[in-house]
C-alpha cells in the first residue's frame, strides 16, 4: 500500500497574480478571493537539491511516484473535481498517494503508466481532488520513425488562437517550480527526447482551456483531460470548443489535447 504524503502552503495572492501576468489577463486577485481553476498548481513546491534531480531536472524517482526505470516522463491527463472554491491568501493542505503503476508493452516499447491522486483541503474542508495520470517512456531510437499525430475536429462553434515564446514557457516552469528540461532547455528537447524544439507544458494547455470553458460555459465542477500531441514553442494553438467538448488543435491540424468540461 502506498503512502501518502502530506504538505500545507499559503496560497500566496502575488503568485496567482503572477500567472495571471503571464497569461495575458489582468493580475486582480486579493485575499479571499476564490483562486481560479487549476491555480493551485503554483503551490505545494518540493525542491530537492541537486544531487537528487533526476537527468530531465524533476525529482528522481522512488518517493511517490516509483522508479520504473524509464528515463522520460511525460504528464498524458488528469481529472480534477471542483469541490468548493480554495481562497486565495489562506493556507491549504495537499494530500497525495499513487494510486496506481505498471509497466506495459505499446507500439514503441515499454511504458509506465502512474496515477496520482491529490486532494486538496482548506480549513478542514475536501475542495478540489485532482488525479494525473503520467507516462514513462524508453529515449527514442536514433532510426525512430517520428510518432503519428491525429487529426483534430473542424467542427468547433468557437475558437480562440494563442502564440506561445520562450519567455512564457519559463515563467510557467518558475511559477509551478517544474524543472523538466524539454521546456526550457533547447538542446536537451531536441538531442536526448527527441522533440523539434521546446514543449508546450501539457498542464498549460489544460489551464488556458479550463479558464476559456469557464468564459464559455460557466462555473465547472469538474474537467477531463488528455494530452495526444506535443505543441512546439513557436507554434500557435487553436483553442476550440463544440458545447461541453474542449481539445487544442496545432496549425498542421493535428490534435495535441482533448477535456470534457463539466458544469453546475
Amino acid at each position: 500500500m502506498a503512502t501518502p504524503v502530506s504538505q500545507s502552503d499559503l496560497l500566496d495572492p502575488a503568485r496567482a497574480r503572477a500567472l495571471q501576468v503571464a497569461l495575458r489577463l489582468a493580475p486582480c486577485l486579493v485575499t479571499g478571493d476564490d483562486l481560479p481553476v487549476f491555480f493551485h498548481h503554483l503551490y505545494f513546491w518540493e525542491p530537492q537539491p541537486a544531487e537528487r534531480l533526476g537527468r530531465d531536472g524533476h525529482p528522481k524517482t522512488g518517493g511517490l511516484i516509483p522508479d520504473l526505470g524509464l528515463p522520460r516522463r511525460m504528464w498524458a491527463g488528469g481529472k480534477i473535481t471542483f469541490h468548493h472554491a480554495l481562497k486565495v491568501g489562506r493556507s491549504a493542505e495537499r494530500r497525495s498517494i499513487c494510486e496506481a503503476s505498471d509497466v506495459k508493452s505499446g507500439r514503441t516499447g515499454p511504458l509506465g503508466l502512474v496515477t496520482l491522486r491529490h486532494d486538496f483541503y482548506q480549513d478542514g474542508a475536501l475542495c478540489v481532488t485532482e488525479r494525473q495520470s503520467l507516462i514513462y517512456r524508453e529515449d527514442p531510437r536514433p532510426d525512430a520513425p517520428k510518432p503519428e499525430t491525429t487529426p483534430a475536429r473542424h467542427d468547433e462553434e468557437h475558437i480562440e488562437r494563442f502564440n506561445f515564446d520562450t519567455t512564457l514557457l519559463f515563467r510557467y516552469s518558475a511559477l509551478t517550480f517544474n524543472g523538466h528540461r524539454i521546456h526550457y532547455d533547447l538542446d536537451y528537447a531536441r538531442d536526448v527526447e527527441g522533440y523539434a524544439g521546446l514543449v508546450v507544458h501539457g498542464p498549460l494547455l489544460a489551464q488556458l482551456l479550463m479558464l476559456m470553458a469557464e468564459r464559455r460555459l460557466g462555473k465547472l465542477t469538474a474537467f477531463e483531460f488528455r494530452a495526444t500531441s506535443a505543441l512546439m514553442h513557436w507554434e500557435t494553438a487553436e483553442l476550440c470548443q463544440q458545447g461541453p467538448t474542449f481539445w487544442v488543435r496545432g496549425p498542421d491540424g493535428r490534435q495535441c489535447m482533448t477535456a470534457t468540461a463539466h458544469i453546475c
